[in-house]
């Protein structure tokens, strides 16, 4: 037995928990026509190999049909989801890990103009900004069919064999009624508390009438929305306490804040640079007043944190959401001693952005997650003969092809032209609020030295240098250099984003910043400007802003440029510099009419990806057996993705990450991964 707090089990009615690590409830955007199908399951199953001893599934669940899906969520309202979900279940059980599912309605947190094109629903007329729906005032009639949604939801959740069941009430249906800010009702539904909370006490007792006393059911509830004109602190506790009372709950999942605008959002889910922990202490405030059990989730990504949460009775469940989708198997390798070799999660908040621009869920450093019927989280070692594999660059892509050939059983030397491991990510963990990207690199490097793998720092590798090697396998992962040749005059003149990210020049005065890429280089080299006093204006001839940014990590950077009052300029394009005085005349233009106008700024800064580093890649394509070719449909296949092509060629060669075309980190660690994982 291990005296680790986060090792201990926990008795939840009469369900024991293994330990005290869970995954909360989110929408990975993994589902089919609104079930969860075999990536939905495999995602799961993983967290359940690895451990966990609770995961939730969806980020929510809708109930009705006039709750379209925001994200990818699961059709509750649906029989035929409960095969899916038994599945699931059946298959999770087997590893000893609990499975829950958070049920919704999601009021008016969706868009009318989609699915079945019903109206949106709320307490009372009030548009939500971040779905911009305006929604009509829910009737009596429409109460009594959502609640009895909610029973026949729950119902299906018990026939599928799932251990309970938590209802979403933060910026939901629900909760919009308990909330002063949503709430703005004269009849039996608003005014006082019990007012407020008594369409949710219906739905607790439909919800119990189907499925009896005995099956859990919980609350993922606001307890404070810290919001002058919302839900107060005290009367968020009261809340807790009287849903306590009716004997209807099982736990109490707690959040603190409001979601209904992107930067009120980033409040509840934190990203890079922002506190860790931030709501901890007031969940454990919950607790002691409740004396109830309590869970809670937002940015414990450490295993020290959650140890602590724990350890001083703040939580009864330790919610690792992110963490665990960057590292699934995090209470495994805590049982096997193995703390080190987890993989961190480093705050970029990519999953969840994705998500709400519409894509599926995918860890900035973990391409398996979301891949697990393609791709392992754990590299099996190679049964074939040992090979010789030569690495040229300690880049993402690198790094990962590296740490994947290793753990494959094969011996790896990596030659890297600089002083340090990184590339990009390095230049991009510069910046104070970034810093913890150099988890990612960090984390690699830590697994090369564990696996004796040979790196050769300040080594500009050519092609002799790789001969030399005698290798079966070359990665060519040499990354890119900034592309700000683009002006029709005075390329010379301008900087490019490296150059602000590194430090290599602190431009101050009037500072026009050219994004034509649309991602975080142009975006953070603007903020580090505006923090040494610059006055910024970004250009981007895009016709919205910093489009390759979700609206979680879009917070921090609009919050530096309002602070400085910096313009945005978007639908325009940089044509031209030219050196007038001790000045420069930037000459934007448009792709909606011939006309240009000039500005006048002291230096101008250009974002426009990267071209390709691949000297090195020509030099030994003719030495390769496969002439560089990759089989496409081989490697997604993962079967022999290098064909033959050159008989006296002495070894494969495969070219990944910005050596290849300008892409982004999650791009470069998921090459290393596929194009090492079967050799």
């Amino acid at each position: 037995m291990s005296n680790d707090p986060l090792l201990q089990p926990y008795q939840l009615k009469h369900l024991t928990l293994r330990n005290r690590l869970m995954s909360t409830s989110h929408e990975p955007a993994y589902s089919e026509n609104g079930m969860p199908t075999d990536r939905y399951r495999l995602y799961h199953l993983e967290k359940a190999k690895g451990g966990i001893a609770l995961t939730m599934t969806a980020g929510s669940a809708v109930v009705s049909e006039d709750s379209p899906a925001a994200f990818g969520n699961l059709y509750a309202y649906k029989d035929e989801i409960v095969p899916h979900l038994k599945r699931i279940t059946d298959d999770c059980h087997e590893y000893g890990t609990a499975v829950m599912i958070q049920l919704t309605h999601l009021g008016r947190r969706t868009n009318w103009n989609k699915a079945d094109w019903l109206p949106v629903l709320a307490p009372s007329p009030v548009r939500e900004p971040a779905h911009r729906a305006f929604p009509k005032e829910a009737e009596d009639w429409d109460l009594d069919r959502i609640a009895g949604d909610y029973a026949a939801a729950a119902e299906r959740m018990q026939a599928a064999g799932l251990d309970g069941i938590e209802l979403e009430c933060y910026g939901h249906l629900l909760d919009g009624f308990w909330s002063p800010a949503t709430n703005f009702r004269t009849d039996e539904h608003g005014g006082s508390l019990d007012n407020r909370l008594r369409f949710t006490r219906h739905v607790l007792d439909g919800i119990r009438e189907r499925v009896g006393p005995d099956f859990i059911v919980g609350l993922r509830l606001v307890a404070d929305e810290q919001w002058e004109k919302g839900l107060s602190r005290e009367e968020g506790i009261e809340i807790c306490r009287r849903l306590v009372a009716t004997g209807q709950v099982d736990f109490l999942n707690v959040i603190r804040g409001h979601i209904d605008t992107d930067a009120a959002l980033s409040g509840v889910i934190p990203v890079q640079g922002m506190a860790s922990a931030p709501h901890l202490d007031f969940a454990g405030e919950v607790r002691a007043e409740t004396k109830f059990p309590v869970f809670h989730a937002a940015r414990i990504q450490d295993v020290a944190t959650a140890r602590h949460a724990v350890a001083e009775g703040k939580l009864d469940m330790v919610g690792m959401t992110r963490a665990h989708i960057a590292e699934p198997h995090i209470a495994l390798k805590l049982s096997q001693g193995r703390e080190q070799d987890i993989r961190p999660c480093v705050g970029a908040t990519y999953c969840l952005d994705r998500i709400y621009e519409g894509h599926e869920a995918l860890c900035i450093h973990n391409a398996a997650t979301g891949r697990e019927l393609t791709m392992p989280h754990v590299i099996a070692s190679s049964d074939g003969t040992r090979k010789r594999v030569v690495v040229v660059g300690a880049g993402p892509a690198g790094l990962e092809a590296a740490r994947v050939s290793a753990a494959r059983g094969h011996e790896v030397t990596v030659f890297e032209a600089g002083p340090e491991a990184g590339g990009q990510v390095r230049l991009a963990a510069q910046s104070k609020r970034r810093s913890e990207l150099i988890g990612i690199v960090d984390w690699r490097l830590e697994q090369l030295e564990a696996s004796g793998v040979e790196i050769r720092f300040n080594h500009y590798a050519e092609e002799t240098d790789v001969t030399a090697e005698a290798p079966d396998m070359v990665f060519v992962a040499t990354g890119g250099l900034p592309n700000t040749d683009i002006l029709e005059a005075g390329n010379e003149l301008v900087h490019s984003t490296w150059d602000i990210l590194s430090g290599e020049v602190s431009p101050t005065g009037r500072v026009l910043v050219y994004d034509d890429n649309g991602g975080h280089p142009a975006l953070q080299a603007a903020e580090m400007l505006i923090e040494k006093g610059a006055e910024v204006e970004i250009v981007t001839p895009e016709r919205f802003f910093a489009p390759e940014i979700g609206g979680l990590n879009h917070v921090p950077y609009a919050g530096a440029l309002h602070r400085s009052a910096s313009r945005i300029t978007i639908n325009t394009r940089l044509t031209g510099v030219a050196r007038n005085g001790n000045v420069l005349t930037a000459t934007l233009g448009s792709d909606y009419d011939p006309g240009t106008t000039a500005r006048e700024v002291d230096h101008v800064v250009v974002e426009h990806g990267t071209l390709p580093l691949d000297e090195l890649y020509f030099a030994l394509k003719p030495l390769s057996s496969n002439l560089g070719t990759v089989d496409y449909k081989a490697l997604i296949r993962s079967e022999n993705a290098y064909p033959l092509r050159n008989p006296n060629g002495t070894f494969v060669l495969a070219r990944i990450g910005d050596a290849v075309a300008s892409r982004n980190i999650h791009a470069a660690i998921y090459d290393g991964l596929r194009f090492a994982k079967d050799l």
